[in-house]
C-alpha cells in the first residue's frame, strides 16, 4: 500500500531535508513537527525504576517498567539509532517499553548501552547488552515462565548477537526473540524494484544510502571488511536460536536485511513468525500508538510475550 496517508500529508514538511540540514534552526523546527504524530501519547500505568548494572567496560544504564499486576514474561529491550544515536528516552526504547509492560502485563527492562563513538567501537556496545542480558535473567527474570530478548534497528543486531553469544553456553537462553527492521547485514541486499521506484521520491531524511550505511559500519566496527560474525549478525551461523517474532517496516531500506534474516533464520531450522508494518517507514517504533500501524506493531510483540 502507499505510505500512510498520515506520514504522506506531512512529506512537504520534510521535503530535500538532509540530517546536516538540521543544524538550521528553521529545518529542525519542521523536522520535529513531521514527527509529532495524530495525538498525545499517554503513559500507561506502569511503575518506572532506574538504576545501573556492572559492565565489562564500566557501569551500564538500565530502565525497569513494571506493571501493575505482572504476569510470567520478562523482556529485556534494546533500542536502535544506527550503533551511534538513541537513549533511554527515545520513543523506540521508553514508548515501546511502557506499551509493551502494560499489553503483555510483562516486566520490560531497557539497556542504556554506550554508543559507538570516534573511541568507542565494537565489541563495547554488544558487550554492554550482553552484561545486561546476563544480569536481567539472574536478577529480573529468574523465575519468569518467558524470558524474551528484543530490539529495533541497530537494537535488533545487538539483542541477536548477545543471544548468538549464548547459544551454546549452559546458561538458559532466550525462550523468545523480538527483531523490529534489523539491520543484520552489510552490504545490505538491494530493495525490489517496485518499492525501490515508490521510495525515489522520499526526503533523504526519510532514506538510508549506500554511504549513510558505509558510515555506519565503519562508525560501529572500526572499519569496513573482515567483520566480525556478531557485529553485523546476519553473517553468522544462525542455528539453535530460540522462536523470532520479526516485525518489519515496508518502506524501510534495511528492509531487505530483515527478509533475508528471516530466510537465514528458516533455512538454519528456525521459527519466524513475520509481521510487515504496512505504509511504514524504518524506525516507526519511534513513533506512538497514535498511528494505527504502530498500535498493532506493539501489539504483535505483546501477543507473543501473553
Amino acid at each position: 500500500m502507499p505510505l500512510d496517508p498520515y506520514l504522506a500529508e506531512r512529506l512537504h514538511l520534510i521535503a530535500g531535508l538532509t540530517f546536516d540540514d538540521l543544524a538550521d534552526p528553521d529545518a529542525l523546527t519542521r523536522f520535529g513537527e513531521f514527527a509529532r504524530d495524530p495525538a498525545k501519547w499517554n503513559q500507561p500505568d506502569v511503575a518506572i525504576a532506574n538504576t545501573t548494572i556492572p559492565g565489562p567496560h564500566g557501569p551500564v544504564p538500565v530502565r525497569t517498567y513494571t506493571p501493575p499486576g505482572p504476569g510470567a514474561s520478562a523482556v529485556l529491550w534494546v533500542h536502535g539509532g544506527g550503533f551511534l544515536g538513541g537513549d533511554l528516552d527515545m520513543p523506540e526504547a521508553h514508548v515501546v517499553a511502557a506499551e509493551l509492560a502494560a499489553r503483555a502485563s510483562a516486566v520490560v527492562v531497557s539497556v542504556g548501552y554506550r554508543l559507538a563513538t570516534e573511541d568507542v567501537h565494537y565489541p563495547v556496545p554488544l558487550d554492554d547488552v550482553h552484561a545486561a542480558w546476563r544480569w536481567f535473567r539472574t536478577d529480573v527474570a529468574a523465575d519468569a515462565g518467558l524470558v524474551a530478548l528484543g530490539g529495533a534497528s541497530a537494537g535488533a543486531a545487538l539483542a541477536l548477537a548477545s543471544a548468538l553469544r549464548d547459544r551454546d553456553t549452559a546458561l538458559r537462553p532466550a525462550d523468545l526473540l523480538l527483531l523490529a527492521y534489523p539491520f543484520a547485514h552489510f552490504p545490505v541486499p538491494a530493495l525490489d524494484g517496485a518499492t525501490a521506484a515508490e521510495m525515489a521520491g522520499f526526503p533523504p531524511t526519510m532514506r538510508f544510502s549506500p554511504a549513510g550505511i558505509e558510515f555506519m559500519v565503519e562508525n560501529y566496527v572500526g572499519r569496513l571488511t573482515d567483520l566480525p560474525r556478531d557485529a553485523l549478525p546476519g553473517a553468522a551461523a544462525l542455528h539453535g536460536l530460540p522462536p523470532v517474532h520479526l516485525l518489519l517496516s515496508e518502506y524501510d531500506d534495511l528492509r531487505p536485511s530483515g527478509e533475508l534474516l528471516a530466510r537465514q533464520l528458516a533455512a538454519s531450522g528456525g521459527t519466524v513468525k513475520p509481521y510487515l508494518a504496512v505504509g511504514m517507514p524504518h524506525g516507526h517504533l519511534n513513533r506512538t500508538p497514535a498511528l494505527a500501524e504502530v498500535d498493532r506493531s506493539l501489539d504483535f510483540f505483546a501477543e507473543a510475550l501473553r
